[in-house]
Formats: structure tokens, sequence, C-alpha cells
């Protein structure tokens, strides 16, 4: 099949129950208590990697719908053009290629749970078929007039915003409220990094037994860096460089060096600016206040450095002199008034000269994001 389907019954795979201590963590599991032993849909929601599909899982093994089938269906690996086919099967001669009968996911998730990954990547088109189900269990195959039955528990899961997309026009609102009878969101693992010690042995006891790996431990410091790292790929990306870091190292001891090598994107997390953000304003123009702010700041810290230099008696006033031997500036604080555009263009192109043109660090030093850094220097005429 095209789409990414799988089953499983009752019997819980090592894995599939739900790792955390965190309080956001420990909050799902209550949740997933709660619904499992009902028939309520439930839409999880969070970003790419967190771990929705060991909730539908942890979901469906609760309920009493453990012994039937829990069919995955990745809902953006289906081309549209098929994609009813597939949800709801077809008849013989429905279209061209269809040489034979055959059942969709819900037909043969019936009795049980259909998990549908990534529901924010469905057709407008497919949507209206779908709320039906969703509704009465009623669908209809390709091909077909005559309305067939099913008694399915239905899960979805997202990485997109739905709120926003129904605001786009690109997610039905009746189908989105129908999905959100219970909503549960994973945070990002960065923002649960008491749950990274955990996930971590949970990875090196499934590497250790797939490889035969007799692992020696990690550091201290190294697991620190860990809970530090930002982890854009979550638990996904965890268990990547679990899995990579034992079999490329041999399994012998692991300290913060070692470690370091094996993340992509290293970065310690900065403890955050919390600024205000003016309400009712666009991102970007919240953004641009925000390094506006910052630069500010930054002028600030420069200007009272230089008056403590004046105030301690330091002989600075020849740094300050003109190659034509007059004072630049009989005080550092007297500087030509810039307006904030100016300001903000001179910021970053000092910043960019001090780190030799690299943009990332530019970034991180003035407290931006790359994308701003970027339209910035295309904007300053800076790149």
């Amino acid at each position: 099949m095209l789409a990414e389907a799988a089953t499983s019954d009752s019997r819980p795979a090592a894995g599939q129950s739900i790792v955390g201590e965190s309080v956001a963590m420990r909050e799902i599991t209550d949740v997933v208590a709660q619904v499992g032993p009902t028939d309520i849909t439930v839409l999880i929601t969070g970003e790419s990697g967190v771990g929705k599909e060991v909730i539908a899982k942890a979901i469906h093994t609760s309920s009493g719908r453990s012994k039937k089938p829990l069919v995955t269906v990745n809902c953006g690996a289906i081309p549209e053009g098929i994609i009813e086919s597939e949800l709801f099967g077809h008849e013989r001669g429905s279209f061209t290629g269809a040489s034979e009968q055959r059942k969709g996911y819900f037909e043969l998730a019936d009795g049980g749970t259909i998990f549908l990954d990534e529901i924010g990547e469905l057709p407008l088109a497919a949507q209206v078929k779908f709320l039906r189900v969703v509704e009465n269990g009623e669908f209809l195959r390709v091909g077909s007039s005559v309305p067939r039955h099913v008694d399915v528990r239905i899960i979805a899961a997202t990485n997109r915003e739905l709120e926003a997309e129904v605001r786009q026009r690109r997610f039905r609102q009746d189908l989105y409220f129908r999905l959100r009878s219970v909503n549960i969101v994973v945070p990002p693992l960065r923002e649960r990094p008491e749950d990274i010690p955990l996930f971590f042995e949970r990875f090196v006891e499934e590497t250790c037994a797939k490889h035969g790996i007799k692992f020696r431990g990690i550091s201290d410091g190294a697991m620190e860096l860990l809970k530090e790292y930002h982890w854009p790929g979550n638990v996904r990306e965890l268990r990547n460089v679990v899995e990579t870091l034992l079999v490329l190292e041999g399994g012998k001891f692991i300290d913060a060096g070692v470690a370091q090598k094996y993340l992509k994107e290293y970065r310690v997390k900065q403890e955050e600016r919390h600024l205000p953000v003016p309400v009712g304003k666009s991102v970007e123009q919240a953004e641009r206040e925000l390094i506006l702010r910052a630069l500010l700041d930054i002028k600030g810290n420069i200007m009272e450095l230089k008056n403590i230099i004046v105030q301690q008696g330091q002989a600075i006033e020849s740094a300050y002199q003109s190659p034509g031997g007059e004072g630049y500036a009989s005080n550092p604080s007297e500087e030509p008034d810039l307006s904030l555009e100016e300001m903000e263009r001179k910021m970053i192109a000092e910043a960019l000269e001090r780190h030799k043109g690299n943009r990332r660090i530019a970034a991180r030093v003035l407290n931006i994001s790359e994308r701003t850094l970027y339209r910035k220097i295309k904007e300053y005429g800076l790149g």
C-alpha cells in the first residue's frame, strides 16, 4: 500500500509506553488513562518527532478495542488522487488500474482504532467524506453507491496549527471541531529536559539488545549536554543520536566531548529575553520591535562602559581622535543621533564583521532568528 500503514494487537510492544516524569507528560498520562476506555475522538498535536504515535498507541492499548486492530495511516504519504481509495476502498473497475475490489483503511480497522497521522495534510475534497465517517461511521467505496458502515475509534494527529488552517480555509471548521473532542498537546523535548535521561536509558536498552553492545556508561557532563541541546528533531532525533553514538563508539564510556560530536546543531540553550510582545501586532512587527529593543540595550551597555572608563581616568582620549588631531568627541556618550533603522543596520553590520560573516553566530549574538537576519541583510543591502 502507498500509505504508511500498520496494525498492532493488544500486546504493547517495547517502546510503546509513555516515557516521562515531567509535569506535562504526567498530565498527558492522566488524560490517556481517562479517555482510553472511552470511544471519544482524540486529536494529538505537537511538533514532528515528539511521540504522537506513542500516545495514540497508549490510548488504543488502554481501550476496550485493544484486542482489535490499530491501523496507522500517514495522510501526508498518500497522493491526493488516490487518497479516497486508500481510506475508503474501491470497487473493481472504478478507475484505471482498479483490477479488483479492495478494502480501505477504515474497513481494515473495523472494530478497532484508526490513527490518522498528519491529518492536516488531508485534501479538502477528502475532508467532506471523512467528516461523514467521523459523525456516523458511514462511507462509500470509490465506484460504489452502497453506503457501508464501520465501528471505528478515530485518533488524529498533526504538527500543524489547525486553527490557522481553518482561518486560511485549508481545513474544514466542522471537521476540526469534531476531531478535537479531546486535544492532547505534546510539548517539544527541549521544554521537558528532565525526560531526556529516561529516554536515553530506554534507547540504550533497545540499542544494546538490538546490536549486542555492552554500554559502559555516560558522564554527568555528557548528560547535561544532552539536556541543554535544543533537539530540533525531538524524541526521534534523540533515538537516532543514541543509536549512532553507541554503534560508532562501540559502547565505550561517553563524555561531553564525545557526545558533542553527534549533535548536529549543538547549541547550549540561551536564557530567553523576557521582553513584552505587543498585543494585536503581526509577528514581523513584534519581532522587529524586539530587535530594536535589543539593539538599544546593547547601545546602552556600550555607553555605560565608555562612561565607566572615563570616570576611572583612563587615558582613552586618543582613541577618539581623528587623523587630523582634533577630538572626535569630548564625551563618549555624545554620538550622532541615529534613527532606529540606522542603528539596526549598524549593529547587524558590526555583528557580521565581528564574526567574519558567520550569520548563525551573528543571529545568536543579536538574539534574533536566522530567518530574520537574512531578511534584514537583504533589506539593508549587507549581503
